[in-house]
């Protein structure tokens, strides 16, 4: 939760759908209590005295309820006038009936719940409360004299009937206004909370979406970093291969054909090698960071994966299907990657007691297939991050990666990657 003070936050205006629901609730309150009181003149039980004429006793009924047709737009103005015209309306003897009351509530509530100027807010509220329960005193003084033994004649309780009469009225509003004031005060609070939960989930979506940026390009250099190694690599046999070429040149030119071949297929490798470390590499100002022996790996060290996740206790099969083709150090490399990392989520997040890795030679492509019996093999802390590593890896190479849950149970792990035409061809 925010540690920001209370005053510092200030609720957003009302919207049009709030304000143009004030204007029907205003009237439609504003009809009923005009009902209300012609129901009141029916009975002729004027509890507050004879009352005023008939326009008088519409005219205050209207006053005190009509501005709850703007409470959220001016709280403040709505609350004073509220009370205002109840007070006067009693004090002119006018039937103010419940009606009326739950408009000088809803008045209140308003105020402590969408009052923008929270010190005016409580300090208003606490001057009507104020008001009123000095109305209260004297209306009683007033009608002090009024009150006879006859009105009590059968009063049969232990405590005397005026105190009585008195502590009643006095604990019902100190409920009603208590009541006013802690709801709206509660109101106003929990449109804070919400508030702050939804600065905290955007803060959150940001940190997450920034967590993946940084994962994505931290995979994104380190692919780069193999793809210049294997890249260089390429360039030092071409240099090897022009220098056999140059020295046998003049006495072998079978020998020289056969280097300079070797030579164009490296640097066609080497090129696309190079459009894909330059593709990937999103990031100038990151470190290349120092190559350690697993950067090398290739796929071949696919079964020391699966041998270290049975000594975990995992019950791992891997299966090779189709004619192994010799696959460019990259591409073996991201195959090798895609298969450790799922390999990883399976032993550390999946809770499964099979790992099944299948590796085709496909006509064109070459298809990893990682699969368990567990409960999914996506750890929940680092949200996905190990799949958005796969996806670069295989998209780097123009490929395609799927995830998710099997139907049987499980989850599956399948990524394909088009192989260069002579490795297709040989897997043909």
């Amino acid at each position: 939760m925010s540690t920001a003070p209370t005053t510092a936050w200030r609720r957003p205006a009302p919207t049009a759908a709030q304000l143009r629901a004030d204007l029907w609730v205003g009237l439609a309150v504003t009809v009923l209590a005009l009902f209300e009181l012609t129901l009141a003149r029916s009975t002729g039980a004027f509890l507050l005295g004879p009352p005023p004429s008939l326009a008088e006793q519409v005219w205050w009924t209207v006053a005190v309820t009509a501005p709850l047709a703007v409470r959220r737009r001016w709280p403040a103005a709505v609350a004073v006038v509220v009370s205002i015209a109840f007070i006067a309306g009693q004090a002119r003897a006018v039937p103010l009936a419940q009606l009326p009351s739950g408009a000088l509530f809803a008045a209140l509530f308003t105020l402590g719940a969408w009052g923008a100027d929270r010190r005016l807010a409580g300090r208003l509220r606490a001057g009507v409360i104020v008001a009123m329960f000095g109305w209260l005193a004297l209306s009683l003084a007033l009608r002090a004299d009024q009150i006879s033994a006859a009105s009590f004649a059968d009063a049969a309780g232990p405590v005397p009937p005026v105190l009585a009469a008195v502590v009643n009225g006095v604990f019902y509003n100190v409920l009603f206004f208590g009541f006013a004031y802690y709801s709206g005060q509660t109101a106003w609070v929990a449109a804070r909370r919400r508030h702050e939960l939804r600065e905290q989930a955007e803060q959150l979506r940001r940190s997450q979406v920034e967590a993946r940026e940084r994962a994505v390009m931290g995979e994104r250099v380190r692919i780069a970093r193999e793809l210049h190694d294997v890249v260089a690599h390429h360039v030092s046999v071409m240099g090897v291969q022009a220098a056999a070429c140059r020295r046998v040149f003049d006495r072998d030119r079978d020998k020289a054909r056969t280097a300079l071949a070797a030579i164009e297929e490296t640097a066609r490798t080497s090129f696309d090698e190079l459009r894909r470390m330059l593709g990937v590499l999103r990031d100038p100002d990151a470190a290349a960071g120092a190559t350690t022996p697993e950067d090398t790996a290739g796929i071949d060290q696919v079964a020391a994966l699966v041998d270290r996740a049975r000594d975990t206790g995992l019950r791992a099969e891997l299966g090779v299907y189709g004619e192994p083709a010799p696959l460019p150090r990259s591409v073996s490399q991201a195959a090798y990657r895609i298969v450790q990392e799922a390999v990883t989520n399976v032993v550390k997040h999946a809770h499964a007691t099979t790992l099944d890795v299948r590796i085709r030679y496909l006509a064109r492509e070459l298809e990893i297939d990682v699969s368990d019996d567990g409960h999914g093999g996506v750890p929940e802390a680092g949200a996905g991050l190990g799949l958005i590593g796969m996806r670069e890896r295989v998209a780097a190479h123009g490929g395609e990666v799927e995830a998710g849950p099997r139907p049987g149970g499980g989850f599956r792990v399948r990524a394909r990657m088009p192989l260069p035409v002579e490795a297709a061809g040989r897997a043909a």
